[in-house]
């Protein structure tokens, strides 16, 4: 499994990335309010779901040498995915874990951080 740091730091990369495009591409400042303070957690959620889909790991986790697997498959569904991505932007289920390691995000869809 990976390990919670490498997993906290390729989160932390995932979110720049996202504040980066915000920011240059959307032109939505850094600190907005109302509806355009959401357009970075869109941004983080359309990055996981396309990139999990494609190749089972974001930038940050690619850099952090980590990818997400599916217990018992050989590969994500994307149902899997899309389950991992909305309960991660809720925050909550993320920053709860079991005693593996693994999210309430991770457990409810089934999926597993691992080094690569």
């Amino acid at each position: 499994m990976g390990s919670f740091g490498r997993r906290l730091v390729a989160l932390f990369i995932d979110w720049m990335l996202c504040q980066l495009v915000t920011v240059a591409l959307l032109h939505v400042p850094v600190g907005a309010t109302g509806g355009q303070a959401f357009v970075p957690l869109a941004v983080f959620a359309v990055m996981s779901i396309l990139l999990l889909s494609t190749v089972g790991t974001t930038i940050g986790m690619r850099i952090m040498g980590l990818r997400v697997g599916a217990l018992g498959r050989p590969t994500l569904s994307p149902v899997q995915v899309v389950i991992r991505t909305v309960l991660l932007c809720l925050v909550i289920p993320a920053v709860v874990w079991d005693r593996d390691g693994r999210g309430l995000h991770d457990r409810a869809a089934g999926t597993i951080v691992v080094r690569r």
